[in-house]
């Protein structure tokens, strides 16, 4: 026989791998397709929102030509955000914004805009914490020398309300949390959530807004931390003025909740038992805080974000609740 061993078969059978590794590489690389191939980037899509129906725009963006355009003014006056070689900075906000008006993942939206997945979301959490930063641009506190004007011309509520000032409750938005802290964060209904606290006035605009809790929080103690620790700055009624609350709170000075053990609501007044006084007092009651509830409904159906956060860390879910509050 030769000399011609087994090691010398091996290295014939090892060269020959990676001649063949070499040219099926080859082969990909000419045949690669690329991933974003649609005939509009996200410039000329950004481009066809804004030159085209307004209708088309309040679809995408939940939001009107003129507001996008001092939304932009706003973040390029403060240096927020900086024009790129791929990204103006009118699309990266209209990103931003039809990513949370119609709850769209992250690969959604890394397609539609034709970004890498690792862009869209660096500016999800860039302007979701510019947005929580400017926060006391969008929100203002009540004005509590004014009489809504709500309460003011309805006989129902005028004078028994002329001290209201707003309406507080609270609502959960679904968050995803790891397995650890589930639990805390599981609430009544069985699903993980983030217990958001809110104050609006009768014009349908939040004028505070406190989010992060966890879902199994009662409602009444976000409310007692909320007002005993300055650091959550919130907006005490002065003597003679109150929010409405509901029968979860405690009914004390600045905070005026219904009769207990009364009817409320006006399906329930046909029944015999009970003070007719405290009754209408409480249908009146209901009516006028009612506000919050309306105003949950048209936040959540405006951003449908809010109806199911992406698995982002909570501190970038709570970020994005706090950032969306101004945009009623």
């Amino acid at each position: 026989m030769s000399g011609y061993d087994s090691s010398d078969e091996d290295d014939d059978v090892v060269l020959l791998v990676c001649v063949m590794d070499s040219v099926i590489r080859k082969i990909r690389r000419q045949s690669r397709i690329p991933k974003h191939v649609s005939a509009f980037s996200g410039h000329e899509k950004m481009c066809e929102l804004i030159t085209g129906h307004e209708g088309l725009m309040l679809e995408h963006i939940r939001m009107n030509r003129d507001c996008f355009h001092r939304l932009v003014t706003l973040f390029t006056v403060q240096n927020r955000l900086q024009e790129t070689h791929t990204l103006t900075v009118q699309e990266q906000l209209m990103m931003f914004l039809t990513m949370v008006a119609h709850g769209d993942s992250n690969r959604r939206t890394s397609y539609e805009w034709k970004h890498s997945g690792e862009t869209v979301s660096r500016y999800m959490d860039t302007i979701s914490s510019h947005l929580v930063q400017l926060a006391s641009r969008f929100i203002v506190p009540p004005d509590f020398n004014d009489v809504s004007t709500v309460i003011a011309e309805n006989r129902r509520f005028y004078p028994y309300f002329q001290g209201c000032v707003g309406a507080i409750d609270g609502t959960h938005i679904p968050c995803v949390v790891d397995a650890d802290v589930a639990a805390a964060y599981r609430n009544r209904k069985g699903f993980t959530s983030q217990n958001v606290m809110a104050v609006v006035d009768f014009e349908m605009k939040f004028t505070y807004l406190v989010a992060g809790w966890e879902g199994s929080c009662h409602d009444a103690r976000v409310l007692n931390v909320a007002t005993s620790n300055p650091a959550f700055m919130f907006p005490h009624a002065p003597e003679g003025k109150y929010y409405l609350v509901d029968a979860g709170y405690k009914n004390k000075p600045g905070f005026l909740a219904p009769f207990r053990g009364q009817n409320y609501h006006l399906h329930d007044r046909s029944r015999e038992d009970g003070d007719r006084r405290k009754e209408m007092f409480n249908y009146r009651h209901a009516s006028l805080r009612n506000v919050i509830e309306r105003i949950f409904g048209v936040w959540k159906s405006r951003f449908r974000i809010l109806r199911g956060i992406p698995r982002y860390p909570l501190e970038k879910q709570r970020n994005i609740v706090i950032a969306l509050r101004g945009f009623l």
